[in-house]
C-alpha cells in the first residue's frame, strides 16, 4: 500500500535561489513540487543503480572463483546461515 507523504522544507541562500532559478516560467519545473518529485526519482533510480553495481560486483567474485571454492549446500544450511547474518 502507497503513502502519501506531506513535507514542509525551507530552503533558504543558496540553495533557495537554485530552486528559484529552476521553477516557474524560465526554469525546467513548472512548481517546487514537481522538482522535488524530480530529484527523488532520480535519487532512487541512483541508489537502485549503485544497490545492482553491488550485486553484479558480488555475482562476479562468486562466479570467478574456482570450483573447488564451492560446495554443495542444502536449503537448511542457506536458511540457518541467512539467519546467523541476520543476528
Amino acid at each position: 500500500m502507497t503513502k502519501n507523504l506531506t513535507l514542509n522544507v525551507r530552503v533558504s541562500g543558496a540553495l533557495g535561489e537554485h530552486v528559484a532559478a529552476n521553477v516557474g516560467e524560465d526554469g525546467a519545473y513548472e512548481n517546487v513540487s514537481e522538482y522535488v518529485r524530480d530529484l527523488i526519482r532520480r535519487d532512487k533510480e541512483r541508489a537502485e543503480a549503485e544497490a545492482f553495481a553491488r550485486l553484479k560486483a558480488e555475482l562476479s567474485r562468486a562466479f570467478a572463483a574456482p570450483d573447488s571454492a564451492y560446495r554443495p549446500l542444502d536449503a537448511a544450511a542457506v536458511i540457518k546461515r541467512n539467519a546467523r547474518k541476520r543476528a
